[in-house]
This record gives structure tokens, sequence and C-alpha cells, in this order.
């Protein structure tokens, strides 16, 4: 089974915030682990589902 990969844009429509948003969790060490390729930023979906999943809500 192939592990998608989504670019910033795909990842927070999925998410339901702006893109923005993705690029401040990145310097803050927050949010689901990206890693580059090349020049560009990718999230695999079971790494985004397993960070989901380990949220809670307060």
């Amino acid at each position: 089974m192939t592990d998608k990969l989504w670019g910033p844009k795909e990842l927070a429509e999925y998410l339901g915030v702006p893109v923005h948003t993705l690029y401040q969790w990145r310097t803050k060490r927050y949010g689901p682990p990206g890693r580059k390729v090349g020049r560009h930023v990718r999230y695999r979906q079971s790494e985004v589902d397993a960070w989901l999943d380990r949220q809670k809500v307060a």
C-alpha cells in the first residue's frame, strides 16, 4: 500500500486550517511531521492521521 503524500495546500484543506497556519506550526515544531522533498514540504497521510489521533480536546 502506498502512503499518499500531501502538499501544504492539500493538508490545509484536509485539516480545515489556512496554509499559513501549517507553516507557523512547522516553525514551532507543532503539527503533523513534514518532510522536505527537494525544496517542497510533503506530509504522509498516515502520519497526519496518527498526529490527529494524538490530539486531545481541552
